[in-house]
């Protein structure tokens, strides 16, 4: 009976009350610890931009959560394996029924976890290949601006300034940031990724080349340099960059992937500028080097002008050839034109002479000729046949003198329609003759001209012979020669005589050489 008042007198809960009760009971009791362990199942930032892990040791383990807002603060990132001491609260998640530590802030456990940190990210970057030499751009020799990445209160940015002052003074453009402090690694990380986004051609002008520089410290002071964005930036990095963090002894890894270390700020000012004195004295050294290896190469160069100018031939010297065979070529051309117009003048009076046999005039002369000769033979029949038959007209006369009259008027008629008639031939006989003369003219004309082109002669102009036996027939194969053969070259301005005395006729040879060639008597050459 008493188990069954306890069981009804017990208060009744939802799940959404149990779960809240248990959420206010942890969170009062655990509202803010510190919690030191081993990071473990780190994957990196979630689409959210919160940050999911757990925390164990080698009994237990307890969910981790960064929210958002949180990550992107810390100087610390999570990395799996590192030890840390992590501060914050305790929590439940009502739909897993579970809890977790929602992480605040995160700090290395101790220096020998900051030592191992290092050291692991030094061969992670290592693997990468952000350390090699190859990857490292040259320094400029004469940059114009100058960018400084450093805190703008300290020594360090005036013993730049100074420094760069003393060797060669020129623009330097600063970038004030934090140093030291959980967000000084992302404002050097921003402050170079900005330097290297600046456009050129505006107020700001683009640095040709950065420094990056901090004074000594301990390792925590020095721990923004070895953080992953700052190097990651200096990496990307389109702009040289030198690295000055620290002393000499202080080694960061911004140290090893910047293109350039300077063991301190001092030095890194003198790595980037030159000394302008020295560059005067060796550009002056230089100019005076440069106007005697002129003043050398010119008085090398007039010599050689001088020299080649004695081993060249006068004007009238080169012109002397050139001259005589002008002269002989006019001699020829000469020779040439009055051989070809004496050809030209016998070819046409040869054809005036056909011509005239063909002329209208000639023609009407005998169509005339032969009208004439046919008038007196119809005169001669004419008058024959009326004594042959004058008794008979004169009886048809009588009988018929009206009939007769009648006829002989007729007569008459058709006698003037003819001689119109023929008048009218003649007149057509004779414009049908000029037409016909007029094409036989152009007929002639472009004969004689597909002749002048067609002619062997022209080719004998141009410097070719014709070669022809001793019976007159043309020879055009080197296997129609023998040896003794006499044979008449015909050249454009005449004949030569020639007699074969070497007969080389095999195939690929050139023909048989005319060693004795004669004209007018005898001509040997």
């Amino acid at each position: 009976m008493n188990t069954q008042a306890q069981q009804t007198n017990t208060q009744e809960y939802t799940v959404s009350e149990l779960s809240g009760a248990l959420k206010r009971v942890v969170e009062d009791r655990f509202s803010f610890v510190k919690v030191r362990g081993e990071i473990s199942g780190y994957r990196g930032p979630h689409t959210s931009g919160h940050v999911y892990f757990s925390i164990k040791d080698q009994n237990a383990r307890i969910d981790a959560v960064i929210w958002k807002g949180v990550f992107g603060k810390m100087r610390v990132q999570p990395e799996e394996g590192l030890e840390v001491i992590a501060s914050g609260k305790v929590t439940t998640f009502a739909g897993k029924s579970a809890y977790q530590l929602v992480i605040e802030s995160l700090e290395p456990a101790g220096v020998g976890a900051l030592m191992a940190l290092l050291e692991e990210r030094r061969r992670r970057f290592a693997a990468e290949g952000l350390f090699s030499n190859e990857r490292k751009k040259p320094l400029p020799f004469l940059p114009r601006v100058l960018g400084v990445v450093t805190s703008p209160t300290g020594a360090v940015i005036r013993d730049v300034i100074h420094r760069i002052a003393e060797r060669f003074p020129l623009h330097i453009l600063v970038w004030p940031v934090r140093v030291q402090g959980d967000s000084s690694g992302a404002e050097v990380a921003n402050a170079i990724r900005g330097l290297n986004a600046l456009p050129g051609g505006t107020n700001i002008p683009a640095p040709d080349i950065l420094i990056v520089a901090r004074g000594g410290g301990s390792l925590e002071d020095l721990w923004s340099f070895n953080d992953e964005a700052v190097v990651r930036a200096t990496a990307e990095s389109r702009i040289p960059l030198i690295s000055a963090v620290g002393h000499e002894t202080d080694w960061t890894l911004i140290d090893h992937v910047a293109d350039r270390r300077a063991p301190t700020p001092t030095a890194a000012a003198e790595i980037a500028v030159p000394v302008r004195s020295e560059l005067l004295a060796a550009i002056a050294d230089q100019a005076r080097r440069h106007v005697a290896a002129m003043q050398r190469a010119l008085l090398r160069l007039r010599v050689d002008f001088r020299n080649a100018g004695r081993s060249l031939p006068t004007g009238d010297a080169c012109l002397a050839a050139p001259r005589q065979r002008l002269d002989m070529s006019g001699a020829r051309l000469f020779a040439s034109l009055r051989e070809a117009l004496g050809q030209r003048a016998l070819v046409c009076s040869r054809l005036a002479g056909r011509l005239a046999l063909r002329s209208p005039q000639a023609i009407l002369a005998r169509d005339g000729a032969r009208l004439a000769s046919l008038g007196a033979r119809l005169a001669g029949v004419k008058r024959r046949s009326v004594e042959r038959h004058s008794d008979l007209l004169a009886v048809l006369l009588r009988r018929r003198g009206a009939a007769y009259a009648s006829q002989r008027a007729l007569a008459l008629q058709n006698l003037s329609a003819r001689r119109s008639r023929l008048q009218s031939l003649g007149l057509r006989l004779e414009s049908a003759c000029r037409i016909r003369l007029q094409s036989r003219r152009a007929v002639i004309g472009s004969l004689e001209k597909m002749l002048r082109s067609l002619s062997y002669t022209n080719v004998l102009l141009r410097g070719f012979v014709l070669l022809r036996n001793s019976g007159g027939k043309v020879l055009r194969s080197a296997i129609e020669l023998s040896t003794g053969m006499a044979v008449d070259i015909q050249l454009a301005d005449g004949h030569a005589k020639a007699v074969v005395t070497d007969d080389e006729r095999r195939v690929g040879r050139s023909p048989g050489k005319l060693r004795k060639i004669t004209k007018n008597q005898g001509l040997l050459f």
